[in-house]
């Protein structure tokens, strides 16, 4: 199999533990403490960030870079994507009645395609496979 397809497969079933993780905290914030929509995405996509991103790194990427740099990488793009999906994800359910559920998996299709594309050309793109070196 060609390696950027192992990467792409690899990042895929890591992101869909995350999204595991992700649903069901958002499903004990959503429906078992009822919080409202916004602060249970929140909560439950911080969480699944932290997990996506420590796996990716070391299972996906190989990445051997320094963490804090890929880490402070990682939350620029959660700076710009985390206020814009939890403020339309908010005015879709709130105001537009769309269901939780619905805009959430949303929310992660459109992480899962754009997190990945940062992270393989931005975060680790001059140290792809550097554990391995």
């Amino acid at each position: 199999m060609n390696k950027e397809l192992i990467k792409t497969i690899k990042f895929t079933l890591f992101s869909i533990s995350a999204g595991i993780i992700q649903l069901g905290s958002f499903a004990i914030l959503n429906d078992v403490l009822k919080f409202k929509w916004w602060p249970s995405y929140l909560i439950s996509l911080i969480l699944s960030v932290l997990w996506n991103f420590t796996l990716n790194r070391n299972f996906t990427f190989k990445s051997a870079s320094n963490v804090p740099i890929a880490m402070a990488k990682v939350f620029g793009y959660n700076c710009i994507f985390t206020p814009l999906s939890t403020l339309l994800g908010n005015y879709l359910t709130s105001s537009l009645h769309w269901n939780d559920y619905l805009v959430t998996i949303i929310n992660m299709l459109i992480n899962l395609v754009t997190e990945y594309l940062y992270q393989k050309y931005y975060v680790f793109k001059d140290v792809l496979d550097s554990e391995n070196k």
